[in-house]
């Protein structure tokens, strides 16, 4: 009887070992610990990085020379912006690409739109977007892909140029002095937390209507409440939007000429673009997709009734032909792009300034194609583009930006890139058609291939 135990037991033992393989075994774990090999030089890296940000153990230091803050084209503008502690940097970077064009178109000392003003028609909009994407996706179960993405993402303070284009050509433009920012625009997360919990109540009470077969315009009506609460919340935060103003127009030199009346379309026309939705195109360096094809995500737009925009893949080469292009005929960019490898301190990103392969003993060699499909970068933060550096063969050598960090954040406000990060971590353009080849143009007129709403390449600026 005991053998028959002993066996049985052993049986059992050696199904629990196969079935564990792929453990960690005793055996592997000494093969591990005995790999470190816990020398005079590994006791001093712990112990400095025990103590230290590894950024800076790691900051290459033959990387430290002077930074080059020439540049051969340039298009200027007049005061820094400053996004604070919010991820509004698309809106601040499409609103700064306009502002540079009017600035200049009539001579202004300085211009800046309110964000706040479209920052709340923002929140709205993406409300709407999500109860009403809620409501079509009803009669899905709870584990729908779409319907839990929803659920997760209900509202954000991110976006891309694609809200610029949605809010500001329905809702316009009002200068800052006449809707300036609050605590709240400046600080977002709070607010679009709480406002973000209250759509997800939202969201499940409209399932439940659609799913026991409420009227339509019922249920309409029932979201339509929902929003007056929303509405309400962000008037708390953020005040209440102007429907009309003056606006005191000043010379160069800041002597008052003229004291014009506006609604915030008529400033938009005046001093804004209203043709946002069909004069510019997004362009985009995504190597782990077939280049020329045109793309579109779902869900990527702010507003339900807008179009999800749609992106052209180009050779990293092509974008920078049609970038400098813009940058010759004073054109700045909505440029997006990841932020790793900054030095913030002297606001240069470049592949070399951080070496932390050399300090940890290993390599990380991943090239940006295995970085996208792997989520280990993306497009994360925007920026208006305006300078390049050209070589006398007229390829660009490094690259200059507008940043919203504020003034003292950067070079003066700005990063300088070599054009070799700009290889590696570029990734969308919003260009004018004018400054785009007939054979990419052409291309947009491709049915787009649809991705989710998932996807990498969908993942708003902050």
């Amino acid at each position: 009887m005991k053998k028959h135990i002993t066996l049985a037991c052993l049986a059992a033992l050696t199904l629990t070992v196969q079935a564990q393989q792929g453990g960690i075994s005793n055996e592997m774990l000494k093969q591990i610990q005995s790999s470190y090999k816990n020398t005079s030089a590994d006791k001093a890296i712990r112990n400095a990085i025990g103590g230290t940000d590894i950024r800076k153990l790691s900051l290459n230091q033959e990387n430290q020379q002077g930074l080059d803050t020439d540049f051969s084209i340039k298009v200027e503008s007049k005061g820094i912006t400053d996004q604070q502690s919010s991820g509004r940097c698309w809106l601040f970077t499409g609103l700064n690409v306009m502002r540079a064009k009017a600035i200049a178109r009539y001579n202004l000392p300085s211009l800046e739109f309110s964000q706040a003003y479209s920052f709340f028609w923002d929140q709205l909009e993406k409300s709407n977007l999500f109860l009403q994407g809620v409501i079509d996706t009803a009669k899905e179960p709870m584990s729908n892909q779409t319907v839990e993405w929803l659920f997760k993402h209900p509202l954000s303070d991110g976006g891309t140029f694609t809200g610029v284009a949605d809010i500001v050509s329905k809702y316009g433009l009002v200068p800052k002095e006449v809707m300036p920012e609050t605590y709240s625009s400046e600080h977002t997360s709070q607010m679009s937390s709480l406002i973000g919990l209250k759509l997800k109540e939202y969201g499940l009470e409209l399932r439940e209507s659609v799913q026991k077969g409420m009227d339509v315009k019922k249920i309409e009506a029932r979201k339509t409440e929902m929003l007056e609460t929303v509405y309400r919340i962000l008037v708390l935060n953020l005040g209440v939007p102007p429907t009309e103003f003056d606006y005191v127009r000043k010379d160069v030199k800041g002597n008052p000429v003229e004291t014009e009346h506006h609604t915030p379309m008529s400033f938009l026309e005046k001093y804004g673009d209203k043709n946002l939705l069909i004069n510019y195109v997004m362009v985009m360096n995504d190597p782990s997709r077939e280049y020329y094809k045109c793309y579109e995500i779902d869900f990527d737009r702010h507003r339900y009734d807008g179009k999800n925009w749609t992106y052209v893949n180009l050779p990293v080469e092509e974008i920078k032909e049609m970038a400098i292009a813009s940058l010759k005929d004073s054109t700045r960019m909505y440029f997006s792009s990841d932020v790793t490898q900054l030095d913030s301190k002297r606001g240069l990103l470049d592949v070399n300034n951080y070496d932390f392969g050399s300090l940890l003993g290993t390599t990380f060699g991943m090239d940006k194609k295995q970085r996208i499909q792997t989520f280990s970068s993306m497009s994360a933060h925007a920026m208006t583009l305006m300078a390049v550096d050209l070589d006398e063969n007229g390829k660009p050598k490094k690259w200059m930006v507008e940043n919203s960090w504020g003034a003292q954040s950067g070079y003066k406000g700005h990063l300088i890139m070599t054009d070799e990060w700009f290889n590696e971590y570029m990734f969308r353009l919003v260009l004018e058609t004018k400054y785009v080849p007939k054979k990419v143009l052409d291309i947009f007129k491709q049915k787009p291939v649809r991705l989710p709403a998932w996807d990498p390449m969908f993942a708003p600026e902050e």
